[in-house]
C-alpha cells in the first residue's frame, strides 16, 4: 500500500469533509426486522411517491442491497439530495433452522440462510462507499447487542456521520431512552416508520446532518 493510500485511509473523514458532494450516499443499516425497508419505503413514498421494496415478518427478507438515487428531502428551507441504500439485516449468526420456523423446507431454508450471509458481507462492504448512515434499531428490544455494538463501531472507525433511528415507538413497550443510554455519543430520533410518527423530526435531522 502506497503512502498516499495510507494517508487517505487514515484521514478518510477529512477527505470526505473537504470534498463534500452535491449528492450524499446514505446507507440504512440495522439488525433483521428492525424496520429498515419500512423506513426506506416511508422516505421514498413521502418524497418520490415510490417504494424501495416489499416488507416481510420473515427475517432477512432483504438479502441484497437496494439503491435508489436522487431522493430530494426539503425541510425548513434546507434541502439534501440523497442516494439511499437499503441494506440486508446484519447478524453475527444466521441459522437455517430459523427460516424453517416460517414453513420453509430444509433446502429452501439453507438457500435463504446462504443468501442472507452473503447479504451481510455485502452490507459491510457498502460502508466503504457511503457518506453517512441511518442505523435503525427496534425500540422495543434491548439495543445493547453484539450486532448493534459491532456495526456502530465499524461506522465510527470509518468516520461516517451516524444518525440512530429508534423505530417502532407506536408499540406500547418501546423505549427510545434505552437506545440513548446505550449509545449516548450519537443522536437518536424516535419514530414509527410504519405509522409515520415523528417522521418530520427525522427528516429535519437528516437535512441538518447530511445536508
Amino acid at each position: 500500500m502506497s503512502v498516499i493510500v495510507k494517508i487517505k485511509k487514515k484521514f478518510s473523514f477529512l477527505f470526505k469533509w473537504f470534498t463534500k458532494k452535491d449528492r450524499m450516499k446514505i446507507g440504512i443499516y440495522g439488525p433483521p426486522n428492525a424496520g429498515k425497508t419500512t423506513l426506506a419505503n416511508r422516505i421514498l413514498r413521502d418524497w418520490t411517491g415510490d417504494i424501495m421494496g416489499s416488507v416481510s415478518d420473515v427475517p432477512h427478507e432483504t438479502r441484497r442491497a437496494r439503491l435508489r438515487e436522487g431522493v430530494k428531502i426539503e425541510v425548513d428551507g434546507k434541502s439534501v439530495m440523497l442516494d439511499i441504500v437499503d441494506t440486508p439485516g446484519l447478524a453475527t449468526k444466521i441459522d437455517f433452522h430459523e427460516f424453517m420456523k416460517f414453513g420453509m423446507s430444509e433446502e429452501e431454508a439453507k438457500r435463504r440462510a446462504k443468501e442472507a450471509t452473503e447479504g451481510v458481507i455485502e452490507a459491510i462492504k457498502w460502508l466503504d462507499d457511503l457518506d453517512g448512515v441511518l442505523m435503525v434499531m427496534d425500540a422495543t428490544e434491548d439495543p445493547y447487542t453484539q450486532v448493534n455494538v459491532t456495526i456502530v463501531g465499524n461506522i465510527e472507525a470509518r468516520g461516517l456521520p451516524l444518525l440512530i433511528v429508534a423505530n417502532k415507538i407506536d408499540l406500547p413497550n418501546a423505549s427510545p431512552a434505552r437506545i440513548r443510554a446505550a449509545f449516548p455519543q450519537h443522536p437518536v430520533v424516535p419514530i414509527s416508520a410504519l405509522k409515520g410518527l415523528n417522521i418530520d423530526t427525522l427528516y429535519r435531522e437528516i437535512a441538518e446532518r447530511f445536508g
